[in-house]
């Protein structure tokens, strides 16, 4: 396992404790096989980053994303790395940024389940953080999965969410979900 017991607390001793959230997505047996095939070397999780910037968040698109369909970025620490410097790496990568942690919000517990009986099922977790923009260019240097970086207004993610439930696949309806969650917990901690 990528993330242990021990990086998580030294996380939450730097960046607070964050929420803890389950979610059970039901979804095809394609969306399961797909999700699975991203589990290299035993690698369950994702380090999600709502970075602020100028009243904004830097949103990222893939590939094979519809045109309008933006999300917060998202990687995976390599094994072996240490947790703070492998989501910066990934944020360089996918943004063309540096950022400076600001909070841990959410820790998530997810079960991607096909619909079909015995089609089998995935386990995934997300570390969702708050972070501040620090410098850099959107320049990123991952061109095979990202297509764009740009800056979007928190409620742009109402579109960006309904855009992923019509397509209906399980790690958008996940990604929507999740967005929700983190919307959520920013509102409550605002009051």
């Amino acid at each position: 396992m990528y993330v242990t017991a021990d990086m998580i607390r030294q996380m939450e001793q730097a960046y607070g404790v964050p929420a803890f959230h389950q979610f059970v997505i039901p979804c095809s047996r394609e969306d399961v096989e797909f999700i699975a095939s991203t589990q290299r070397d035993g690698r369950n999780h994702d380090v999600t980053m709502y970075i602020q910037k100028e009243g904004k968040l830097v949103v990222i698109a893939k590939h094979f994303y519809p045109p309008g369909l933006y999300r917060a970025p998202s990687g995976g620490i390599h094994m072996g790395e240490e947790f703070e410097a492998g989501a910066k790496r990934e944020i360089a990568e996918e943004c063309g940024c540096d950022i400076a942690f600001r909070r841990f919000l959410l820790q998530t517990s997810v079960r991607f389940t096909a619909r079909e009986h015995g089609a089998g099922e995935v386990n995934w977790r997300s570390f969702v953080f708050l972070a501040d923009y620090v410098s850099g260019d959107f320049k990123f240097t991952d061109t095979h999965e990202i297509r764009e970086v740009r800056l979007a207004d928190w409620s742009e993610f109402t579109e960006f969410g309904r855009i992923m439930r019509q397509i209906g696949r399980g790690g958008f309806m996940y990604r929507a979900a999740l967005h929700e969650a983190v919307e959520e917990l920013m509102r409550r901690t605002a009051n």
